[in-house]
């Protein structure tokens, strides 16, 4: 069977069934709060009405997924050299993306469409305003012609037609080779090393939001007051607040684990040509491309129990979105999780052509732990004594725990200075941050697109500043260091990359 990508084409017919499925899931991410409080109130609706309300819900859904199936085509433009994305119910939409834009190409399968037999193809793209495109619903066997023809960039040929049956897997499979694969032992000694402060943010996020949502929504269920009240005091948040902090750290953990498990089961590399192929995934599997050239930032990043185990994670960032901030492309970067210190080394010198020596060190100012003591420990030691002395002075029933609080984050403001340097050699920049997780970002100079040194007025008697090393993976700050010295580095760094050769994608 052939198929020609110069002509519109639509996804499988199945995909309405995916299409449902989005929609579906978005309305009752929308509406959860109101879904809660007719469970809690059921018995005083009418049930035909309910029912009759719950139909037309559902028959509407369905009609915008087959129209959101039906409107939604895909097509490659040979002659100007685009790939054509058309969508939309009411308002249609026509995006197009150059080729040579495109960045990476993933075939994706979640447990739904793991089901139905079908996959999602999301395309990344750089300078775009719309940083990702996902066709939801297709074959595998389409999903890795077309990958393959979208990462194949530009072509001088003006139409071409692509086979599509068992030989094109055969290929895939025999121009690859094993390289890593991530063992379940390092996921589970990754799953119970790592991301503590994320996942106490998110529990902590949850439980807040959880709370307003129910504040919010009690009126709406014809609560006079709000039903929580006679249950939640003062004495009651705080005992919950002091549980959380000293009690949540074996929840934490089961949820990393759980978490790095169902997300990076199975995480194969292996090596296609100039490239790697990343496959991981239990419940929805993910499979990836990653380019050497087309790699901007690699992060290694390991804490203290990591050491000890001999593991590390590794996070890619490649060219991305230029409308995109530092903390979203961080979001989007490639994940290697748990790496042992060969298995690191030898995607070092895949991505970057070597490992790199650390070379020339440049340490900040002692002042780089002034800011963080005054948002980490005066401010929040001021605000407490200050609403114990006015509003609640239960509050200094807690006095207890603040020695705890002042030593713990007075260590971790010390370990994030200590661990703060910037190592510089002729082919590498390294930066070196963290307390607790310390992570090590790798970039060569001939990645960086813009250089940026501040010195505010009250800097100057100190004679300390701040360099910024822009790339089109996001952006690598170091201060509060030597000014005389990171001016000297910035002008090396310039030389380099107005006398280099070498590109940056």
């Amino acid at each position: 069977m052939t198929n020609d990508f110069s002509q519109p084409q639509r996804q499988s017919l199945v995909g309405v069934v995916i299409m449902f499925g989005n929609t579906f899931q978005k309305t009752v991410r929308a509406l959860w709060p109101i879904l809660i409080i007719w469970v809690l109130k059921i018995n005083q609706f009418n049930k035909a009405y309910l029912g009759i309300g719950a139909l037309a819900v559902f028959l509407l859904i369905a009609i915008i997924a087959y129209f959101r199936y039906l409107n939604f085509t895909f097509q490659l433009d040979e002659e100007n050299e685009e790939f054509i994305i058309k969508e939309g119910v009411f308002n249609k939409t026509r995006l197009a993306i150059p080729l040579d834009k495109i960045q990476q190409v993933s075939i994706n399968q979640s447990l739904l469409q793991r089901i139905i037999g079908v996959h999602a193809l999301e395309v990344d793209t750089a300078g775009t305003g719309k940083k990702e495109v996902t066709i939801k619903a297709i074959s595998h066997e389409l999903a890795i012609s077309l990958k393959e023809r979208l990462l194949d960039g530009a072509r001088d040929s003006k139409s071409v037609n692509y086979a599509i049956d068992a030989t094109v897997e055969e290929r895939e499979t025999a121009k690859s080779h094993a390289f890593i694969q991530i063992s379940l032992l390092s996921l589970i000694k990754t799953g119970v090393t790592s991301n503590y402060v994320r996942t106490f943010a998110l529990l902590l996020a949850f439980v807040i939001t959880t709370f307003q949502h129910i504040d919010e929504y009690a009126g709406l269920a014809g609560f006079s007051t709000d039903p929580l009240d006679d249950y939640i005091t003062v004495e009651v948040m705080l005992k919950f607040l002091a549980f959380i902090i000293v009690g949540i750290m074996a929840l934490i953990i089961v949820i990393n684990l759980v978490r790095t498990i169902i997300k990076y089961f199975g995480y194969k590399i292996t090596r296609q040509k100039d490239s790697l192929l990343l496959s991981y995934g239990l419940i929805n599997t993910k499979n990836t491309i990653l380019r050497p050239d087309k790699v901007q930032i690699v992060t290694v990043t390991r804490n203290f129990f990591q050491k000890k185990l001999d593991i590390q994670d590794l996070k890619i960032r490649q060219a991305s979105n230029r409308e995109a901030n530092n903390h979203d492309q961080k979001k989007t970067a490639i994940e290697i999780p748990g790496c042992n210190n060969s298995e690191k080394d030898v995607l070092l010198e895949f991505l970057l052509g070597e490992v790199p020596h650390r070379g020339v060190v440049l340490k900040p100012n002692i002042r780089k732990m002034l800011v963080p003591t005054v948002i980490f420990l005066i401010i929040p030691l001021s605000a407490y004594f200050w609403i114990a002395n006015t509003v609640g002075p239960k509050l200094f029933n807690f006095i207890l725990f603040l020695p705890a609080y002042v030593l713990l984050v007075g260590v971790m403001i010390y370990f994030g200075f200590r661990h703060s340097r910037l190592f510089v050699n002729d082919d590498f920049i390294i930066r070196q941050s963290g307390a607790w997780d310390v992570e090590n970002d790798f970039v060569a100079p001939h990645k960086i697109q813009t250089i940026s040194l501040t010195q505010y007025f009250w800097q100057k008697g100190s004679d300390i500043g701040i360099v910024s090393l822009h790339t089109a993976g996001g952006t690598i700050y170091f201060g509060l260091a030597n000014y005389t010295k990171l001016k000297q580095f910035v002008n090396y760094w310039l030389y380099q990359v107005e006398t280099g050769k070498k590109h940056w994608m």
